[in-house]
């Protein structure tokens, strides 16, 4: 997230602040067309089973924690990400590589954020949020707030504004009710990257607010889309963007269309992303009562989760800590089956792939 130095005139230096205005004209057509590809979205997804639905929320929080830590420069697993968000949302775990204590720590702030949208944003709930990306006080080499609002101090120079942001953050979010919930997420991204009230990482948090109030635009606990995503793909815009907004005055219009717009794609692109999800929830479906035995079913899973190189008996013999010939078994059950197919030649170099006839 860029950091401006306080010599250079910022909008929360201005004398109105922080009465942020737009032109209500020129963000209805924006608005309008981000909201018809939410509605689509989710009725797309209302169709689908449950099981469906829920590997479709998998694979789109997984994503999105992914991508916002990146924006961040914390490169995450995501294989950990995903075993981490299937094990805090209950679902099966089985198959799934472990997650390490940092990964469980950023799941569980953005699930937080999203899965409990309807509770209050305060002071302690974000300082939460900040320990659990730092608990250890230190952000790479250097130490940080762990979880500490800066409350009434801006840390570059040790100044002090007029008023308190955090508190004029969080009086406007709780009480505010009339503004149109989409376009709030848009200004509490803005605001809060604005005012930075932790040492580091505001672009997380602020993403993490982003979600929560797109979740209550929608009146669920998980949009079926990943902002952050869009964002990383669009990073250099989307700084160009906040600088441009950040030095101008508290007319944020272009900030508004900037968002709905990058919102709109990200909505859009969606459906893309989560076909390969969809087909995959359907394939787990379609064997859910077959007769599998558990080595079966944790392979499966691992070759429906992204399964690196092709699948050979010495392979599953060390995947699932069997015999070779236990191994060639499973694999000859799966094939009569027509779960697997063989590939190419036969013989000890024989590989397997799923069956997608």
């Amino acid at each position: 997230m860029p950091v401006f130095p306080r010599f250079q005139r910022r909008i929360n230096d201005l004398p109105d602040w922080p009465n942020f205005r737009w032109n209500h004209a020129a963000v209805t057509a924006p608005l309008a067309a981000a909201r018809y590809q939410q509605g689509r979205l989710s009725g797309q997804m209302e169709a689908l089973g449950f099981q469906v639905r829920e590997e479709a929320v998998l694979g789109t929080v997984t994503e999105e924690v992914v991508k916002s830590s990146e924006i961040g420069g914390d490169e995450l697993d995501a294989d950990q990400v995903r075993a981490s968000v299937a094990r805090q949302l209950g679902m099966d775990v089985r198959g799934l590589t472990p997650a390490d204590p940092h990964v469980d720590r950023v799941v569980e702030m953005m699930l937080d954020a999203t899965q409990q949208y309807d509770q209050p944003l305060t002071e302690e709930r974000l300082s939460g949020w900040h320990a659990a990306l730092f608990p250890t006080g230190r952000s790479g080499m250097h130490p940080t707030s762990m979880g500490t609002s800066r409350g009434d101090s801006v840390i570059s120079g040790g100044l002090t504004p007029p008023a308190s942001p955090m508190r004029q953050f969080l009086d406007w979010f709780g009480t505010d009710t009339t503004t149109e919930p989409v376009l709030k997420a848009a200004q509490a991204h803005l605001w809060f990257v604005i005012i930075r009230p932790f040492d580091d990482d505001g672009g997380r948090i602020a993403r993490a607010i982003t979600n929560m109030v797109l979740a209550r635009s929608e009146k669920a606990p998980q949009p079926l889309y990943s902002m952050s995503a869009q964002i990383r793909e669009e990073r250099a815009d989307y700084y160009r963007i906040l600088e441009e907004t950040q030095r101008g005055t508290l007319d944020i219009t272009p900030w508004m269309q900037w968002f709905l717009a990058c919102l709109t794609r990200a909505i859009e692109g969606a459906p893309t992303h989560l076909a390969g999800v969809i087909a995959k929830a359907r394939y787990r479906e379609k064997l859910r009562d077959a007769p599998l035995n558990e080595r079966q079913r944790l392979v499966i899973n691992m070759l429906l989760s992204g399964f690196e190189g092709k699948l050979t008996t010495s392979k599953w013999a060390a995947l699932t800590k069997c015999s070779q010939d236990t191994a060639l078994r499973d694999i000859q059950q799966l094939v009569e089956h027509r779960v697997l197919v063989r590939d190419g030649a036969g013989g000890r170099s024989t590989t397997y792939s799923l069956f997608h006839g």
